[in-house]
């Protein structure tokens, strides 16, 4: 029995319409699966790498079901040539457009490390170590790249000082240098024209009042006695005082084990402040904005010296009786 033309062509748009309905059944089943890992999974996509090994990644670890469907919608929505690279942390239920997104977008993971106030450059790089940003030996080497210090305008031999401590936001394509140039430019953020112009009221250009601060970071207590602390070291400055501060002395101390002796005050060194007059060649910590600020507009005070009272404040005096008088009080009672 001959099928006329008519019935073949029918049963051809049959069969056509039956292959669209398993295909699109195929595609609906891949679209519309939502998957939640077994355990959260970190993926890393390097530079440069393939759409097709990414989606192989993805799918070997459970976080689509099917590569060669990953690809096929990639491609619809035009977006092969526009992932990022990066480390990707995948723990929530996604479809797989979810998925797709957080690739173009470049929503990599996301660590936070955090420079406290008063640190040095020393103890910044183990930071950064222990972020898994660089080593310590590197990120110590580019802060004290020549040419990084002319361009900054830094007049010693490193960038000490002028790290800012806070707390910056990192991720797997976070370099050492671009974490270094944050830390620069959020210093040239807090230096704003109004404390530059506080500072130079008071005979501080940029680099001396980061110097300043740095002292001021370390000897204070608490923010609230930075500006009389600044003011004490504005005095002796003003007075050709020494400012005899011993986080300075610390700071180039050789064989320093948290001891602080005579010795150490006796030893000339350009960073011992018993010894020599006026500031140090450069800062000896990250000073925060407090100190900063303290520095760049101290306190109106007489004093010229101050003790710990041994519970995080000082006793500040304007003459050596009353100094004297205080160290006895609260240094020397037991």
């Amino acid at each position: 029995m001959k099928l006329r033309p008519g019935k073949l062509l029918a049963s051809f748009f049959v069969l056509v319409g039956i292959a669209l309905l398993v295909v699109g059944l195929w595609w609906q089943a891949f679209v519309a699966t939502v998957i939640t890992p077994t355990q959260p999974q970190i993926v890393v996509i390097t530079p440069g790498t393939s759409f097709t090994h990414t989606a192989l990644q993805l799918e070997q670890v459970g976080v689509i079901s099917d590569a060669r469907r990953f690809a096929l919608l990639a491609r619809w929505h035009q977006a092969t040539g526009k992932i990022h690279a990066g480390e990707y942390l995948f723990e929530a239920a996604s479809g797989p457009k979810d998925i797709l997104d957080r690739l173009v977008a470049g929503d990599v993971r996301k660590s936070q490390v955090t420079i406290p106030e008063g640190l040095n450059l020393k103890e910044i790089s183990v930071r950064i170590e222990q972020a898994g940003i660089s080593s310590a030996a590197e990120f110590l080497a580019l802060t004290e790249d020549p040419e990084l210090c002319k361009r900054m305008g830094v007049e010693t031999s490193n960038l000490e000082g002028y790290l800012f401590p806070e707390t910056y936001t990192v991720d797997s394509g976070t370099t050492p240098a671009k974490l270094l140039q944050l830390m620069l430019t959020q210093l040239q953020v807090q230096l704003t024209s109004d404390l530059l112009d506080k500072a130079r009221e008071h005979g501080l250009n940029r680099h001396q009042l980061i110097t300043l601060a740095s002292i001021v970071q370390k000897e204070a207590g608490n923010v609230m006695e930075m500006p009389l602390i600044a003011a004490v070291f504005h005095n002796r400055l003003r007075k050709g005082i020494p400012l005899q501060a011993d986080p300075t002395v610390i700071y180039d101390a050789a064989n320093y084990n948290g001891n602080l002796t005579r010795r150490h005050l006796e030893t000339s060194t350009p960073y011992n402040t018993y010894r020599k007059r006026g500031l140090p060649p450069g800062p000896i910590a990250s000073p925060g904005l407090a100190a900063l600020a303290a520095t760049a507009d101290p306190a109106a005070s007489n004093s010229l010296y101050f003790v710990s009272r041994g519970d995080g404040t000082h006793q500040f005096s304007a003459t050596l009786k009353e100094h004297n008088r205080a160290v006895r009080q609260y240094q020397l009672r037991h």
